[in-house]
């Protein structure tokens, strides 16, 4: 129950930020934090696998993100920082630490304005 409750607030998350990205065209950013937020929250339930993968989207969008939006680099650069650091720690099993830096990442990401 525990598992469904987790998977319901994760994907209500991404609805969140895939909504506010329409509202405001922000593109690569918001596919970014979308796919964060779900590496985050699979992260957090221990699914290594569904971490990474969701780390690897959110990480080639954030490059793409930092490429379209010049001024945002410094953001950017410590959003896919934090991204390449969940990857490894999610290869690894550990879910938790990839969530972490997960975090990390959408963190900047916001801070980054697009």
């Amino acid at each position: 129950m525990r598992t469904l409750s987790t998977v319901i607030v994760a994907g209500t998350f991404a609805l969140f930020i895939g909504t506010q990205a329409w509202a405001s065209d922000a593109g690569h950013t918001s596919d970014a934090m979308e796919h964060a937020g779900e590496s985050k929250a699979h992260g957090e339930m221990g699914h290594a696998k569904e971490a990474l993968s969701h780390a690897k989207e959110s990480l080639a969008h954030a490059k793409e993100a930092r490429d379209d939006h010049a001024a945002s680099h410094k953001h950017m650069d410590e959003a896919i920082k934090h991204l390449d650091e969940a990857i490894k720690h999610a290869e690894m099993g550990h879910g938790q630490e990839s969530a972490k830096h997960t975090q990390e990442a959408i963190k900047h990401m916001r801070e980054s304005g697009h």
